[in-house]
């Protein structure tokens, strides 16, 4: 029988001299262990360490500050490069944000879509608009009109107008420059002069429209009765000497009028969407042109009624929804500028289509259809110079006036000079475009727009007065020579059995109505 005692592994004096044995080893290997740790410490903390590889030197970064007031800058619609100057306005050589020379997405696409609002205002609004208020044989004249300049004008835009209009090389108060000619350079990037958050080209394109929409109100007062051919060599030669000359001194940073963003303005005037730029130009310019023209065959012995108020009305509710991109995206930004341009645009329009048609029933027995889109389009013109200036209760009382005055102009005035305007350019779009521009200088406001300095309002009004000469001259000279040399030289008239026959079949080989 095995001694349980030797199932003990210390039980023995052997066994109690190997148990010491291996207490010591494992002191000894744990010591070591120790040591060794120890001096590994001790040379990383002695080692030199190493020196870094000579590069470029490191760049300027922003600080998160810094950053965050970029941020806030596309917000409120200012200057990235703000928050990034030194005392003396300097910025330090590299340092910039991710938000400096970049496009801001939502005004970028507020944008576009004003762009294309405007172009919609044209094609289709205008052409039917104008188009359901002639005879059903010139319907098609009317269209092909709109369609014409529309691309004769993007041309010219493309080649010189956008450059001599928003350039500035020329250092000159009546024409930008030339560095934009052709489009050269216009891309993604914002033209800080115009905006900080809006692509150039967008911008370019969305300037365009003006520029297509301006010429073609003319047609209003000569329509039915001027060649196709010459009217389109009109409008070249007018957009050179009225249109392109006439919108740098109004918006071109360094143009004459331009009151609010150059300091060296000879006229410091204002003009938010285009009252003297488009309405006065046209207007006037009509007038002009359908005296040069003389009256149509059978004017005041025929009845020439519109042959679709049906169109007219849809013509007019496309003007009124496209201008909302010509009045509210002349803020070029989707901010409160151009919140309160939609809501002043709104009020005038609806109010002075009111009041036309209430003239009317006062002192015709009868509210038409005609009369409330005439008021809707005198309101919509009357309103543009002002929308973005104005307060609610001003764009009030711009709507009345808006109904009231061109109303008379074209119920009173007309039949007593016996001018021809045939579809009331001149009514609406000169009485109105000049009452526009004026009632901006009495009716504009801090309240509505803090770009309107004390200094500016205090001679405002007087300004828009010398404003509206200027508009008025530049329109009416260089129209009536541009006028009296082509009927001149090529004539501005169809024949008499042309324009009997109408300018549908005759200019265009088309029929609007197959009977």
């Amino acid at each position: 029988m095995r001694d349980p005692a030797a199932n003990n592994l210390f039980s023995s004096p052997i066994r109690k001299r190997s148990k010491k044995r291996a207490i010591t080893l494992l002191l000894s290997l744990t010591c070591a262990c120790a040591f060794l740790q120890g001096q590994s410490l001790l040379a990383q903390e002695v080692s030199p360490t190493p020196s870094p590889v000579a590069g470029p030197a490191a760049s300027v970064s922003p600080s998160l500050e810094q950053r965050l007031a970029g941020l806030e800058a596309y917000l409120n619609n200012a200057d990235p490069t703000a928050p990034l100057k030194d005392k003396q306005g300097n910025i330090p050589k590299d340092l910039t944000t991710p938000s400096v020379g970049v496009s801001g997405p939502g005004h970028n696409a507020w944008m576009m879509t004003s762009s294309a609002l405007v172009l919609f205002m044209t094609l289709p609004g205008l052409a039917l608009f104008y188009g359901g208020l002639v005879r059903k044989k010139n319907v098609l004249s009317v269209l092909a009109q709109c369609l014409g300049i529309t691309g004769l004008v993007t041309i010219l835009w493309w080649a010189f107008g956008y450059s001599l209009v928003f350039g500035k090389s020329f250092n000159n108060p009546f024409f930008g420059g030339s560095e934009y000619f052709f489009l050269s350079g216009v891309n993604s990037a914002p033209n800080t002069d115009y905006s900080y958050w809006v692509s150039q080209n967008v911008y370019a394109m969305y300037q365009l429209m003006f520029a297509v929409i301006t010429p073609a109100l003319i047609i209003g007062a000569i329509a039915e009765r001027m060649k196709y051919t010459t009217l389109l060599i009109f409008i070249g030669a007018w957009m050179f000497l009225v249109y392109f000359p006439m919108a740098h001194m109004v918006w071109g940073v360094s143009g004459f009028m331009n009151g609010i963003w150059n300091p060296t303005a000879g006229i410091k005037a204002i003009d938010f969407a285009g009252g003297t730029v488009v309405h006065m130009t046209s207007g006037w310019s009509a007038l002009i042109l359908c005296l040069i023209l003389g009256p149509r065959l059978g004017f005041k012995r025929d009845p020439m009624p519109p042959h679709s108020m049906v169109l007219c009305m849809i013509g007019t509710g496309m003007l009124w929804v496209g201008w909302y991109g010509f009045n509210a995206g002349s803020a070029v930004a989707a901010d409160g500028i151009a919140a309160n341009a939609f809501m002043t645009t709104t009020l005038a329009t609806a109010i002075a289509a009111f009041t036309w048609a209430a003239i009317e029933k006062i002192f015709r027995g009868k509210a038409s259809v005609l009369g409330y889109c005439s008021g809707a389009v005198a309101g919509l013109v009357v309103i543009t110079p002002a929308c973005g200036f104005v307060n609610a209760t001003g764009a009030v009382i711009i709507g009345i006036l808006a109904g009231a005055i061109p109303y008379l102009a074209v119920s009173v005035l007309k039949p007593a000079l016996k001018y021809d305007d045939a579809l009331d350019t001149f009514g609406v779009h000169a009485v109105g475009g000049t009452l526009g521009a004026l009632l901006t200088g009495l009716l504009a406001t801090k309240e509505a727009n803090s770009n309107l300095k004390d200094e500016l309002l205090a001679s405002l009004f007087r300004s828009q007065i010398f404003a509206v000469i200027l508009t008025l001259a530049l329109s009416t000279i260089a129209t009536l020579v541009i006028g009296l040399a082509l009927k001149a030289i090529i004539g501005l008239r169809p024949t008499a059995e042309v324009e009997t026959a109408g300018l549908d079949v005759s200019e265009h080989g088309e029929e609007a109505y197959i009977d």
